[in-house]
C-alpha cells in the first residue's frame, strides 16, 4: 500500500494557486514544462483505471476541479505522475491513463477524413502522428486496452464503447507486408487489430 507524507498543500490549496489576482482560472494550458518546483511529498490523490480522481479515498465530485488538476499534470521521466504548480510539486497514484477518451467523431476537412477523440476532462486529440492510436493486447484481464497520444508523455485510455465503434469503422489493410483492421484519420492508417483476431 502506498504511503503518503504530510505535505504544506491540500487540493483546494493547489487550485487557488492556480487564479489570478481576480480570482480566475487561466485559459488553456498552464506550461507545467517550464515548472521546476521543489518536491513536497505525495498526496492521497488517485486517478482509478476507469477516470474517476479520488482524494483521501472520495471521489472528487466537481468537475471543473478535476479538469483543472488534469491541466497541471505531469509525468515525469521517473515514471510517477505529479501535480505541478510554480511552487509547489506533488505525487500522485495513476491507475491506469491519466485520462479516459470516451468520444470519437469523424470530421470531414477538404475531402480529409479525421477522428477526433474527447476525454472526461474535455481534451480533444485529433488522431494523427503526434497523437498516436495503440492497443496493448497482453492486458492481465485479457481484454484490449487501446490507447491514444493526448500531450507531452500523458495518455487516454479510448473507452470500451468507443473502442466498438472504431473497431466498426475499421477495414482490412496491408500494412508492412501484413493484414489488419484499421482505421484512418489524417491521411495515416492506425492498426486497431491483426486480421486473423476475432475482435
Amino acid at each position: 500500500m502506498t504511503q503518503y507524507s504530510q505535505i504544506k498543500a491540500d487540493p483546494m490549496a493547489i487550485a487557488r494557486l492556480l487564479k489570478d489576482e481576480h480570482g480566475n482560472t487561466p485559459k488553456g494550458l498552464p506550461p507545467v514544462h517550464k515548472w521546476n518546483p521543489e518536491f513536497c511529498g505525495d498526496i492521497n490523490m488517485q486517478i482509478k483505471a476507469n477516470g474517476q480522481w479520488l482524494y483521501m479515498g472520495t471521489p472528487i465530485g466537481r468537475p471543473a476541479l478535476v479538469k483543472l488538476f488534469s491541466s497541471i499534470l505531469r509525468h515525469d521521466d521517473d515514471d510517477c505522475f505529479y501535480l505541478i504548480t510554480p511552487v509547489e510539486k506533488v505525487r500522485i497514484v495513476v491507475d491506469d491513463a491519466p485520462f479516459i477518451a470516451t468520444l470519437v467523431t469523424k470530421v470531414l476537412d477538404e475531402g480529409v477524413e479525421f477522428l477526433r477523440f474527447t476525454t472526461l476532462t474535455e481534451d480533444v486529440i485529433v488522431l494523427d502522428a503526434e497523437h498516436p492510436l495503440w492497443v496493448n493486447y497482453d492486458a492481465p484481464d485479457g481484454e484490449p486496452r487501446p490507447y491514444i497520444h493526448v500531450r507531452d508523455r500523458l495518455d487516454a485510455l479510448i473507452h470500451r464503447n468507443v473502442f466498438y465503434q472504431l473497431v466498426e469503422w475499421a477495414t482490412v489493410q496491408e500494412i508492412d507486408g501484413k493484414l489488419f483492421y484499421a482505421v484512418q484519420s489524417a491521411g495515416q492508417w492506425f492498426v486497431i487489430a491483426p486480421f486473423e483476431s476475432d475482435v
